[in-house]
């Protein structure tokens, strides 16, 4: 037999992120339990699973938003704490009123002022480095100075994705940053994430209703349901027997055209129509609600 991918390895010490007997719950429900997971430097692993199953809630324990009942949670070695300089996070894609008085690289710069220290000249100056910088990494330079609430969803991504980057994390928390665009940005805001992993070693973790757009990208897939996960590769978790046992009902797997579609009956497979890789409109499409 192979050795396991998604075993942690005990003498291992340069986890980006590391979670050993990991419990979260809220008064009785517990979200997951036992969770043991060792991520790599670099390595991409999407969070996939229906609503209210602790996806955000995961990022928000490595955000140090949230406190564990029992076990650990650790950022290159430290425990997860609020922030974190190692800690990089793009949110999901959110309208903003079109009379906001913020640029764009207003809206990068906020992500800078919890990581500088010191006053006066050399600080201003040192910031707007780092601000256009991060914004030339993403592509960014010809609509960072239009008012945010202007542009469109793709871009405002690509300035979220700078605003996390400003740090130099080590780890990049994704809560569904592709929700709500259109394919094309939907790949634009993929290949960034994927380029920033690969050219500084940056460990993802993605959290996804929709495999399909980074399918090609992801190393391993962490998929929670009603206090269950499974751990693996692509092709190790995404099947229908590995499903069918973790909804507890029966669940097919199809390979459509390169793409996954998941089929199957009742309200918890509706969620995971999306997550299993239906496009909008195709399945029914959910916002996570983890509480």
């Amino acid at each position: 037999m192979p050795p396991n991918p998604s075993a942690p390895d005990p003498e291992s010490r340069s986890a980006a992120v590391e979670l050993r007997g990991a419990e979260l719950s809220f008064g009785d429900r517990v979200l997951w339990q036992g969770l043991d997971l060792s991520i790599a430097p670099g390595e991409f692993v999407a969070i996939l699973g229906p609503n209210g199953s602790g996806k955000t809630s995961l990022l928000r324990v490595l955000l140090g938003e949230l406190d564990l009942v029992s076990g650990s949670a650790e950022i290159a070695g430290i425990p997860a704490q609020r922030a974190n300089r190692n800690v990089g996070y793009v949110p999901q894609q959110k309208s903003m009123d079109e009379g906001l008085p913020l640029r764009g690289r207003d809206l990068v710069g906020l992500g800078v002022d919890g990581h500088m220290w010191g006053t006066g000249l050399l600080r201003r100056r040192r910031r707007m480095q780092i601000v256009d910088d991060a914004i030339r990494k993403v592509g960014a330079e010809a609509f960072a100075d239009a008012p945010v609430g202007l542009m469109s969803g793709g871009e405002q991504q690509r300035l979220r994705i700078a605003q996390a980057l400003v740090g130099d994390p080590s780890v990049l928390l994704c809560d569904e940053p592709l929700l709500s665009l259109d394919l094309a940005n939907q790949d634009l805001v993929s290949s960034l994430i994927d380029r920033r992993r690969h050219e500084h070693d940056t460990a993802v973790l993605f959290v996804t209703h929709e495999i399909n757009p980074i399918l090609p990208l992801v190393d391993r897939v962490l998929y929670l349901v009603d206090g269950q996960f499974r751990i693996g590769t692509p092709t190790e978790v995404m099947t229908s027997e590995v499903l069918s046992e973790l909804y507890g009902t029966d669940v097919e797997v199809l390979h459509v055209r390169g793409r996954l579609v998941v089929v199957g009956t009742g309200d918890a497979i509706d969620a995971l129509g999306s997550a299993g890789g239906l496009r909008p409109g195709e399945g029914v499409h959910h916002h996570d609600g983890d509480h």
